[in-house]
């Protein structure tokens, strides 16, 4: 008996434990269904005042949740033509109370997060969606835009570049449905969207939009020198779609923000040249893991030979100390085409998670005038850090802070260690009939690709579509 069946046999499964107590509750939302489906269409607004005013009067979200997500689930059914299945409901009760939705892909879980984002929306304070691209975020706000119009609360979006919009409810959706084959799924996103300000977009009782955007709007309101500059209101409740990848994956990925500083290209191009007649192990030292680099003395003393000073140490100071270990840093652990590439004469950092190109972002400290010194394209001027922050500091913020993936369980000691989540996961709606293969593990590289390649080749040929990642 393994130990985490022994733990289960003492206190019992606590997954199990929460689906029993959500089966109840699924049975009080389903009892509502009749007195919503009755509903006229203008009813739906005034339930919601209706739920804020209880709210007020000392009733608690937990109070009226069924009730609220009953309404939720006609809504829907009304604008979409989507009703929510029980395992929906769950899965909507497990991100209210603060959990980690973990349901298989396509059981729906854009639509499962109008249920608690509506419902805690109606204590005015503001709920966060976070999702992981601009798209998804005009995307997911507008397929959803229509269910929470329909109950009377604004929705808005927050994208790059200082680009926001608020949803309007006011456009005939149906004439859109007739374009939607002629112009395509782009065109339909806008056609649903107005501009609005930074500050709109914040006070909406729903906003969707990207980590990277919550995480940078925060830190601008932490530089400006005004009230009125300040766009974010307190940080209430956010739900994290792909909760793992922006909590677990890029946790501790800096979000910076930076100023000019004073303009070294040409000692960038002198270490750039200094350090490609320094050898790995002959002149410094390579840690892989920790990606840093540890000269010794030879190196040093060839550093010096080089530069023409006796010290550099002492003679120039911790500045050439820097520009040299920075060099070798670029020289030694970032190579082309995987950290980073060449694009339009500009060096472009790469995101080892997902592959894509990152432009408008680059490495600070020096590394990236290191990297374009390497390079032989233009050197940029230098910046400093002037706001910093990572997402796992940044969405501790949150008063109730929730997610929903298709991946968390195998992450679910780290989830509940340092943000304090449990893991959730909800039974899907009908039985699973895919069959998941065990991993297979190559001894080298090279036969791991040749397998990929054959594998494609086979499958292309069938005329299967397959997905590269």
């Amino acid at each position: 008996m393994s130990f985490l069946t022994k733990i289960k046999a003492v206190f019992g499964d606590s997954n199990q434990d929460f689906l029993n107590k959500a089966e109840g509750i699924v049975k009080k939302i389903n009892s509502f269904e009749p007195a919503m489906s009755s509903l006229k269409d203008t009813d739906f607004p005034i339930k919601t005042e209706e739920f804020k005013n209880r709210l007020k009067a000392g009733e608690s979200l937990d109070d009226i949740l069924p009730e609220a997500f009953a309404l939720v689930r006609e809504a829907s059914v009304r604008t979409r033509g989507q009703r929510h299945y029980d395992v929906q409901l769950v899965g909507g009760i497990a991100i209210h109370q603060g959990n980690i939705a973990e349901m298989r892909t396509g059981e729906g879980k854009t639509l499962v997060a109008t249920l608690p984002a509506y419902l805690n929306a109606l204590t005015g304070e503001g709920v966060h969606v976070v999702t992981v691209n601009d798209f998804l975020a005009r995307r997911d706000a507008t397929w959803m835009g229509e269910v929470y119009s329909k109950l009377g609360l604004s929705v808005s979006i927050v994208n790059s570049q200082n680009i926001s919009y608020m949803y309007d409810g006011s456009v005939d959706s149906t004439k859109v449905d007739e374009e939607r084959d002629e112009v395509g799924s782009f065109k339909v996103v806008y056609d649903f969207l107005k501009p609005c300000t930074r500050k709109e977009a914040y006070d909406a009782d729903i906003t969707y939009g990207t980590n990277n955007e919550f995480g940078f709007d925060y830190l601008r309101d932490n530089l400006t020198t005004m009230t009125e500059g300040i766009v974010q209101r307190p940080h209430n409740f956010a739900i994290v779609d792909e909760i793992d990848s922006i909590l677990i994956d890029e946790a501790r990925t800096p979000l910076i923000i930076s100023a000019p500083a004073e303009d070294s290209g040409e000692l960038y191009v002198k270490f750039a040249d200094i350090s490609k007649k320094l050898n790995k192990g002959e002149h410094y030292e390579v840690d892989e893991k920790l990606r840093a680099i540890t000269l010794n003395d030879a190196g040093i003393e060839k550093a010096e030979s080089l530069l023409g000073i006796g010290n550099i140490y002492t003679e120039k100071g911790i500045k050439y100390v820097h520009h040299l270990e920075t060099a070798i840093r670029a020289e030694a652990l970032f190579t082309r085409d995987k950290e980073y590439v060449i694009n339009n004469g500009e060096v472009i950092i790469i995101d080892q998670s997902t592959g894509r190109m990152m432009p408008g972002r680059r490495f600070n400290q020096g590394l990236h005038q290191a990297l374009e010194a390497k390079e032989g394209v233009k050197i940029q001027k230098e910046s400093k850090t002037v706001a910093s922050i990572t997402y796992q500091n940044y969405f501790r913020f949150y008063k109730k802070l929730s997610g929903m993936t298709g991946t968390a369980k195998t992450s679910s000691e780290e989830f509940f260690s340092v943000y304090g989540l449990d893991v959730i996961t909800i039974p899907t709606h009908r039985d699973v009939a895919r069959v998941d293969h065990n991993d297979e593990i190559y001894q080298t590289e090279i036969g791991k690709f040749k397998a990929i390649a054959k594998k494609i080749k086979t499958i292309h040929q069938t005329g299967q579509p397959i997905l590269i990642g």
